[in-house]
């Protein structure tokens, strides 16, 4: 068998809070409590399983999603609906843009707990089939 992520534990102040959070803006589903954790699945079969940690227990991460070009303007309608900032690069310097890279559409944006989520609609160093 291939190696596959299966799951993934994600830190958070309120492992309810970020867990539906994320479902909301992606139109997901929260998953079923189990233990600690509150799980939220994507499409391709990985769970990231929320858990409540201390603050100074999380550290930051990045989670990007691939998505729909419909999904996006889904998730990014919440994003604006709810007042959330986002940006166009990670490094935060274009502030209430998407970005165009790859011939897609990417935004970054925080979760409750600080960590760093993006949605895009083409992977990193897609081209675009020709035609001939």
């Amino acid at each position: 068998m291939s190696a596959m992520l299966n799951h993934t534990i994600v830190h958070s102040l309120n492992n309810r809070e970020s867990a539906e959070f994320l479902a909301g803006v992606l139109g997901l589903e929260v998953g079923t409590e189990w233990g600690p954790f509150i799980p939220v699945e994507t499409a391709n079969g990985v769970t990231l399983d929320f858990a409540t940690v201390p603050a100074e227990s999380i550290t930051p991460q990045h989670y990007a999603f691939l998505i729909s070009e419909a999904e996006f303007d889904s998730s990014f309608e919440k994003i604006r609906a709810a007042g959330i900032d986002y940006w166009a690069d990670p490094q935060q310097k274009r502030p209430g843009e998407i970005n165009h890279n790859d011939g897609g559409r990417g935004v970054y944006f925080p979760d409750p707990s600080g960590h760093a989520l993006e949605i895009i609609t083409r992977p990193y160093g897609y081209q675009a089939p020709t035609t001939e």
